[in-house]
Parts: C-alpha cells; structure tokens; sequence
C-alpha cells in the first residue's frame, strides 16, 4: 500500500496492492492494522454508498458537531473528489485540493475531520463508498457553496446536477467562524 501526504495537512491519498491476473483482481480495502500505520487510527462507525449518474455533484459538506473522518474508495465509475480546508487556524484554511478516483486505479482519499468534501461524478453509474469516523448528524451539517467564488475550485463540469441543499450552501467567507472546525496538527 503507497500513501501519499497530501497538500493539505492530514488528507491521505492510498493507493492499495491490487493483486489481479486475467480472472480480475482483489484488493484489501482496509486492514485497521496497515491503515493505523498509515496514521489513520480512529475507528470508523459508519459506511455509506452513493450511486449517481455522471453529472451529479454533491457538497461541500461537513458536520461541526460530530465531525466525520472519511476514507473515501470508488468501486465502480469516476469521480472529481475535493476536500476544503475549513479548520479555523489552519495553514491551508480555504484551500483545496481535487483527486480522481475510479473503479479502475482503485484508490482511496482519506479525508480527515474538519475539512468540507464533495464530489463529481465523471463516468455514468458511479457507484461510491466511504467509511465515516463518526455518525450522521443532520442537525450540525452545512454545505460550503461548491462554486464559491473566493475558494475558485476547478470543477470538471459548470453545470452540475445539484440537491436543493447544495444549490443553497454560503460561500465559506459568509460563514459565522465559531461555527467551523478549529485546527488541531495532525502531526501532534
């Protein structure tokens, strides 16, 4: 398994060992093990698929009281993936950063609590799981406006098929700061 620290502070890209010959592949998705000694050790209590069709675009979400770690893997389709620094006090807050994910390369983001997150559906029929370090919790969720234009995140598309709650997210300048995440050094 390669891990690549990414731009953002505590946000993972994992490429795990896909072990394939001409019948298909296996793949180890997770192991608490290996993932903890990539720095990923909060149990995770709650998995999620999403099946969209290409031209969805969901979030940018995150919930301030029960924030969500995610370790985030596309088994079939492709999608734009985005996390949005918004931890108050952190070096890269409002800063983005973008991977592909797909069912063919087979790799992971992990996301860590406090940053927003959303995604695009590149390929029709993407079908999209991830693991969530705490549990739902509508009541504390908001949405960062996904075109802000202060943030300037390069969507692969301009007109997206977006929910009702995503047409309606602020722009991150908008937000009342005591109610975002603050930082806390992922290498402390």
């Amino acid at each position: 398994m390669k891990v690549t620290a990414l731009s953002l502070p505590g946000l993972l890209l994992i490429e795990p060992k896909r072990f394939g010959d001409h019948r298909g592949y296996f793949v180890e998705t997770w192991n608490k093990e290996r993932y903890e000694k990539a720095g990923i050790s909060k149990p995770f209590v709650q998995d999620n698929l999403s099946f969209s069709a290409k031209g969805v675009l969901r979030g940018l979400h995150f919930q301030r009281e029960q924030p969500q770690a995610k370790l985030i893997t596309v088994l079939k389709g492709e999608v734009f993936d985005v996390a949005l620094d918004i931890r108050v006090g952190s070096p890269t807050f409002g800063q983005w950063e973008a991977v592909r994910l797909s069912g063919e390369n087979g790799h992971q983001l992990y996301v860590p609590e406090g940053m927003a997150h959303g995604f695009c559906i590149t390929k029709n029929e993407t079908l999209f799981s991830y693991k969530c370090t705490d549990f739902y919790h509508p009541q504390s969720e908001k949405t960062v406006l996904w075109n802000d234009p202060d943030i300037g995140i390069q969507w692969p598309l301009s007109s997206p098929s977006l929910s009702e709650k995503d047409t309606r997210g602020l722009p991150l300048s908008a937000m009342n700061q005591s109610l975002l995440p603050t930082y806390a050094d992922p290498s402390k």
